[in-house]
């Protein structure tokens, strides 16, 4: 039987800060944007103390400081937490090369037939990542991805949770439905008239009906997701499907020069990213979000693959011109997909 171990991080953009600076230790600390409340920005991570007062990922910033305005508020330092990543990483592979990287802040492992036996493992990788980086992890280790995931957040912070297939009923079929990867808000909310709240409730529901209300993909997922069927394999290596760089505007902005103007800059920055990636892309994408959060995005199809600042730009630009303007923009984006390697000049 496969094991597979799940490994997040615990509150980790916060959880870096906290060891970078012990005075914040037992604060409630929101990292997100460049750590004003006042501006505009997302919550990244929250302390477990910022957690008690409601405040949770991708909340608004302003909305965090209504909540919690004595909280510590902080700058997104990617280049730091990205180093202590790539610390944890390294620990994870010295235990068996099927990492797969899902973020700065969690990993799969395929531990079958490693070992110790996975739960000595599991001690072993936690040691270590402690005495490394200070910093604590929750893990869980079942038959597969899905439900190793499931785990990992059950006994948060500092968690351990094994799970056999035998034990899906009684531990996992309990559990809020939001609790399975994947199911959002609004998918959870199109599951209560159909009498569900529950994984339990969700595996007793035919397979036919959920085709019916979410589509045959969707509606075949969720099936065999509260089932606790995944056949996904670790994978160690994947490459990336596009680049793209986006702007949040502190305040809506009406001025074609500006826009044309950012839109310049992150043509560069996206290009420089395929040059680092060595690859080129065939479809530029322009994402334009309205001040009342209306979003539309047009594609443009080049000839041939490319890195050239130059060429998404204008790619960009003739998408742009096909987007109607009536009202001022709060985020402007620029996607570059259909990679190819080698890198195309």
């Amino acid at each position: 039987m496969r094991q597979i171990l799940h490994i997040d991080m615990d509150a980790f953009f916060a959880a870096v800060e906290q060891k970078r600076n012990p005075d914040l230790a037992g604060k409630p600390v929101v990292i997100g944007g460049r750590g004003d409340p006042r501006e505009r920005g997302a919550v990244s991570t929250a302390s477990y103390e910022a957690r008690n007062y409601g405040i949770h990922s991708a909340m608004p910033l302003r909305a965090a400081f209504r909540l919690c305005p004595q909280a510590v508020f902080l700058a997104v330092d990617y280049e730091l937490y990205a180093r202590v990543s790539a610390i944890i990483k390294a620990i994870l592979r010295d235990f068996t090369p099927l990492v797969e990287d899902a973020g700065l802040d969690e990993a799969y492992l395929d531990i079958t037939g490693v070992e110790p036996a996975p739960e000595q493992l599991a001690t072993k990788i936690k040691q270590r990542i402690r005495e490394r980086t200070g910093l604590s992890c929750s893990i869980g280790i079942a038959p597969n991805k899905l439900l190793a995931k499931i785990c990992s957040d059950l006994d948060k912070p500092d968690g351990l949770t094994v799970l056999t297939e035998a034990e899906l009923k009684n531990r996992i079929w309990p559990l809020p439905v939001r609790s399975l990867p994947g199911i959002g808000p609004v998918t959870a909310e199109r599951l209560v008239p159909m009498g569900v709240t529950t994984i339990r409730q969700l595996a007793r529901l035919p397979l036919a009906d959920l085709v019916k209300e979410f589509g045959p993909a969707h509606g075949e997922l969720l099936y065999l997701s509260s089932r606790g069927v995944d056949r996904r394999p670790v994978v160690t290596h994947r490459e990336p499907k596009s680049h793209s760089r986006e702007r949040t505007f502190q305040h809506d902005i009406g001025d074609p020069e500006t826009l044309a103007s950012v839109i310049a800059t992150l043509a560069i920055e996206v290009a420089d990213d395929l040059r680092k990636d060595g690859c080129g892309g065939t479809t530029v994408a322009l994402k334009v979000r309205f001040s009342n959060f209306e979003t539309h995005t047009r594609e443009k199809t080049l000839d041939q693959p490319t890195d050239s600042s130059d060429l998404i730009r204008q790619a960009a630009f003739d998408c742009l011109r096909r987007v109607a303007f009536s009202k001022k923009v709060r985020l402007i984006g620029i996607r570059v997909g259909g990679l190819e390697k080698p890198r195309f000049q």
